[in-house]
C-alpha cells in the first residue's frame, strides 16, 4: 500500500521504526507515472516497508526541505533518519531492493 504524504502527515510517517521510502512526484510528470507501478509492485512484495508519495506541486515545503530538484526523486529513511543520497529518476525494483537490503 502506498500512502499519500503531505506536510501534515510526513512526521507521523517518519516516526515509525523501519524503512520508509518517499517518492517525490507530480501528476504531470511522465517518468513519475511510469514509476508508480514499480513502487506498487515493490510495496506488495515488501509489506514491512512504508512507502509514501509526495506531490511536489501541492507540498512545495517538503520538496524544499528534502532538497528535491527534479522528479521523480526517491528518498529512503531508516527509523526516521534519511539514509544516503536522494535518487533522481526512475528507480527499478531491483535497485530499490538493493538499497533496502543494504540498510537492513
Amino acid at each position: 500500500m502506498i500512502l499519500e504524504v503531505t506536510k501534515d502527515t510526513v512526521n507521523d510517517l517518519l516516526t515509525k521504526e523501519g524503512i520508509t521510502i518517499l517518492d517525490f512526484y507530480a501528476d504531470w510528470c511522465g517518468p513519475c507515472k511510469m514509476y508508480t507501478p514499480i513502487l506498487e509492485e515493490f510495496a506488495k512484495e515488501n509489506g514491512n516497508i512504508t512507502i509514501g508519495k509526495v506531490n511536489v506541486d501541492s507540498n512545495q515545503e517538503l520538496a524544499l526541505k528534502y532538497g528535491i530538484r527534479s522528479i521523480p526523486t526517491t528518498v529512503v529513511f531508516k527509523d526516521g533518519e534519511k539514509n544516503g543520497n536522494s535518487i533522481s529518476g526512475l528507480v527499478q525494483k531491483n535497485k530499490l531492493k538493493e538499497i533496502v537490503d543494504n540498510l537492513s
